[in-house]
C-alpha cells in the first residue's frame, strides 16, 4: 500500500510482514515523534533518560552527515535508515531522499518525524525486493548513506549469507550509484582505543572480541582500516576517504580527517558509552596524547566513516 504520511511518501507495497529490530522502545519513539516537534526532543530526552530515546531521537547523531557535501541538485539513497535520525538532515541537503528500510514500525516513526519534509519517499520492503525493483527502474543516485553502518546494512540484507557479505553489498549498491557518485558508510574500528581501555563492543559482543578476531565475518560488527580498505576493493571501490568521528559513530563531537587531525590535548571526552557498563582500564585521554605524537590516530581511532568512489572514476 502507498500512502502519504504528511508530506511524506510510505510505500510497504513489499512489507515482508516482520521486523528485523523491534522492541517496546519503539512504541515510545513513535508516540515521541507523533506528539513533540523536533526542537522538543532533547528535552524529552533530558526528561526520561532512556538510551533508545537518545539513540534514536538526539540531534548530535546528525553530526556524522551534516557536513557532507550533498547539493540540492543530487539525490540520496538512504540504505537501512531506520527511525529517521538522519533522513531529515540528508532532505534537507538533498533534492530528494529515498530512504529503505525492512522495519514497519521504524519506517512509520521516520515518516512521521519527518511528515513536514516534501522530498522523502520511503520504501518499507524486504531487502532483495528493493534490489530487484531498483534494477527494473534502472535507479541512480549521487550519493548512497548506509546510515546505521556496514554491518547493520548487511544484517538487513540477504548478503549476510554469503561468504564475502560487505564486498557484495557493496557491489550490489555500487550498481545504483551514477558516474562519480559515492557511497557513504561509517563502521566501527575493532583496533579502537576505547576496546583496549574497557568498551564491550557494540551489539552485544564481548570484552575484546573484535580486537581478538571475529570468528565468522558474517558476525563482525567492528573493522580495522586495512579490513574496510580490502573491503572496498574487492567490491571496486578504489578512491576511498577515511574520516574519524570522534569519541564515536554512534554520537559523535567532531569529525576528523587525515587533512585535519586532532591535537594532543583535543581528545578528553572519552567515556560516552551510554547503553553498557565498562571498564576503566588506563586514562585514554593521555593514551590518545601519546598516539597523536607518533601519527598512530588513524589506526587506533574509535570509528570511521568512508566514502567510496567506484575505480576508475
Amino acid at each position: 500500500m502507498v500512502r502519504y504520511i504528511g508530506k511524506v511518501l510510505l510505500d510497504d507495497t513489499f512489507y515482508p510482514g516482520w521486523d528485523l529490530h523491534t522492541d517496546e522502545a519503539e512504541d515510545e519513539i513513535l508516540e515521541v515523534v507523533s506528539s513533540e516537534p523536533e526542537e522538543a526532543y532533547a528535552r524529552v530526552i533530558g526528561e526520561r533518560k532512556k538510551w533508545s530515546l537518545l539513540y534514536h531521537l538526539s540531534h548530535v547523531r546528525q553530526n556524522l552527515v551534516e557536513w557532507l557535501p550533498i547539493t540540492k541538485e543530487e539525490t540520496v539513497l538512504e540504505v537501512d535508515a531506520g527511525c529517521g535520525v538522519f533522513t531529515g538532515v540528508l532532505a534537507d541537503k538533498a533534492k530528494s531522499v529515498r530512504c529503505l528500510e525492512v522495519s514497519g514500525k521504524r519506517s512509520l516513526i521516520n515518516a512521521t518525524r519527518n511528515q513536514k519534509r516534501e522530498q522523502i519517499e520511503i520504501w518499507n520492503w524486504e531487502f532483495q525486493k528493493t534490489v530487484e525493483k531498483l534494477s527494473e527502474y534502472n535507479a541512480q543516485y549521487d550519493w548512497i548513506v548506509l546510515t546505521e553502518g556496514l554491518a547493520g546494512a548487511v544484517a538487513c540484507g540477504e548478503e549476510a549469507q554469503e561468504r564475502e557479505p560487505y564486498p557484495a553489498l557493496l557491489r550490489q549498491l555500487g550498481g545504483f550509484l551514477k558516474k562519480n557518485g559515492r557511497i557513504v558508510f561509517a563502521a566501527d574500528n575493532r583496533l579502537g582505543l576505547k576496546y583496549f581501555a574497557g568498551c564491550a563492543p557494540e551489539g552485544g559482543g564481548r570484552y575484546f572480541e573484535g580486537i581478538e578476531g571475529w570468528t565468522k565475518e558474517q558476525e563482525a560488527r567492528s573493522f580495522s582500516r586495512p579490513e574496510l580498505e580490502k573491503i572496498c576493493r574487492n567490491a571496486g571501490f578504489g578512491d576511498l576517504e577515511f574520516y574519524y568521528p570522534y569519541p564515536d559513530r554512534i554520537l559523535p563531537m567532531s569529525v576528523y580527517s587525515d587533512a585535519y587531525l586532532p591535537k594532543t590535548g583535543e581528545l578528553r571526552d572519552n567515556r560516552k558509552n551510554f547503553d553498557r557498563e565498562r571498564y576503566i582500564l588506563f586514562d585514554e585521554a593521555r593514551a590518545f596524547d601519546r598516539i597523536l605524537e607518533d601519527g598512530l590516530f588513524p589506526v587506533f581511532a574509535n570509528a570511521f566513516l568512508v566514502i567510496a568512489r567506484q575505480a576508475g572514476q
